[in-house]
């Protein structure tokens, strides 16, 4: 290190300790003429925008997905961070060969064969603190899609590079999450978020910068025609409610029928209200006994006692993501005595490997499944790539990166893409099927109804069978 830049560390050594970092940091950058960037190691590969939200964002400097660490991936994102992008690329693919399901590995290994190119970014934001099998059965779609435009010669010869942000689906992280994609002119949309409470808490700051936000997974109806620049691939809550108490009325015969929403959820609340609606519309009727799985004093076992001395023959379970194990409890403690319903947010893993037979015979509303697009070449393109089926955010996480895809195709700039994905011209071919956006940015949808029922396919034990 020269002698020059030695005095230029001390001296900002010496205001970060004074309490002045701020100062700092702006003589570093008046002085040298040097990013921010590569005074924090691990984040050469994007802007920092302030604080310790740039330790949440990453286009490959920095592994997210701390379960998915590996030898071959850390020496990967070593080199990417020093700007090393063949051997960025060579331990990433060899990290991939040994874990392929690793869907970060594989955006990185994308965005280190862009590096050197000309190229248009993206950026997706997952809940890996908050629910992190569900952030990489997001982060699984965009980097499907990802790939596929990249190896086909990308969009007009331009490669698409991914920046990978973490809120926790917690709202206030969503928020400072999308204050620095606005901020960042090279970002050009965004895949996410995946809760509602965290998609309608951005929402208006996206609106406001101009930058298109898809969301794969929220189904709150308040994030309909929220903005011009708000989109989601996902139906919202009204089509998987009226499927569902459709089918609990007509087919199930169920006419008192419990629910157990969770009172911090947007989207659960959602649901619970317009399945009540679809529900009384049936001429059925709500158990009025009160069930909140955010409540402090949850108890499952004097739960189902007052269901079923009040008459009930069925429960709903409706949690948010991250509280899926309280659902679960519930499940565990019902023991079968009543017919089980839930809402799309139990279509995981998590529900097979904890519920067991405790959730056997529980039907469900999802936007899609493997079976229900016949010939439909995404399910079989999976399995490929991943090695094993993906669910329903994987495929609505993949439409939204492809109709992002399609728009900039038409048009590379941010208001471009936002009047490409409203123009009624745009159809883009999915997982899920055509995909076409409402003026309200809501997409074209149906539900489809699952049961879980035993599977010696599936390594739980159980499977979700379309009905």
């Amino acid at each position: 290190m020269n002698s020059q830049k030695e005095t230029k560390l001390l001296i900002l050594s010496l205001l970060c300790t004074t309490g002045v970092l701020g100062l700092g940091l702006w003589l570093w950058n008046q002085f040298s003429g040097n990013s921010l960037t590569s005074l924090i190691p691990g984040n050469s590969s994007q802007p920092i925008n302030g604080g310790s939200q740039s330790q949440r964002i990453s286009l490959g400097g920095k592994i997210l997905v701390a379960a998915d660490t590996s030898a071959d991936k850390e020496a990967g994102v070593q080199a990417f961070a020093k700007g090393d992008f063949a051997t960025a690329s060579t331990k990433l693919k060899s990290s991939l060969q040994k874990h392929r399901n690793d869907p970060e590995s594989l955006i990185y290994l994308n965005n280190s064969q862009t590096k050197n190119t000309n190229s248009l970014k993206i950026a997706v934001s997952v809940p890996i603190g908050g629910n992190l099998d569900v952030a990489k059965e997001i982060l699984r779609g965009v980097a499907q899609a990802q790939d596929e435009v990249n190896r086909s010669g990308g969009i007009k010869g331009k490669l698409l590079q991914v920046a990978i942000a973490n809120d926790d689906n917690e709202a206030n992280q969503a928020q400072q999450i999308a204050k620095q994609f606005v901020q960042d002119p090279s970002i050009l949309a965004v895949v996410g978020h995946n809760s509602s409470n965290a998609s309608i808490a951005a929402a208006p700051i996206y609106q406001e910068g101009g930058l298109v936000m898809i969301s794969p997974s929220s189904t709150a109806q308040n994030l309909s025609g929220i903005g011009n620049y708000i989109f989601r691939t996902v139906p919202s809550n009204g089509s998987f409610a009226a499927s569902l108490a459709n089918y609990t009325i007509k087919t199930a015969r169920k006419n008192n029928i419990a629910i157990c929403a969770d009172s911090k959820s947007i989207d659960t609340q959602s649901f619970k209200d317009e399945f009540i609606k679809g529900i009384v519309a049936g001429g059925g009727k709500i158990n009025p006994t009160n069930c909140d799985v955010a409540a402090a004093d949850f108890n499952p076992s004097a739960l189902i006692s007052q269901f079923i001395s009040s008459g009930a023959d069925s429960l709903v379970l409706a949690p948010h993501v991250d509280r899926i194990n309280k659902a679960l409890d519930l499940a565990a403690a019902n023991n079968g005595k009543l017919t089980l319903f839930a809402s799309p947010t139990l279509y995981t893993f998590q529900t097979l490997q904890v519920g067991k037979s405790d959730v056997s015979g529980l039907v469900l509303a999802i936007p899609w499944h493997p079976q229900a697009i016949p010939g439909n070449p995404f399910p079989q393109n999976a399995v490929k790539l991943w090695g094993g089926n993906v669910n329903w955010r994987t495929a609505t996480a993949y439409d939204a990166t492809i109709a992002i895809a399609k728009g900039l195709q038409q048009d590379s700039t941010r208001d471009g893409l936002e009047k490409a994905l409203h123009s009624p011209s745009l159809v883009a071919n999915g997982a899920t099927g055509k995909i076409q956006f409402l003026p309200s940015g809501d997409r074209n949808g149906t539900a489809v109804l699952v049961k879980i029922q035993p599977s010696n396919k599936s390594a739980t034990g159980y499977d979700f069978m379309p009905l």
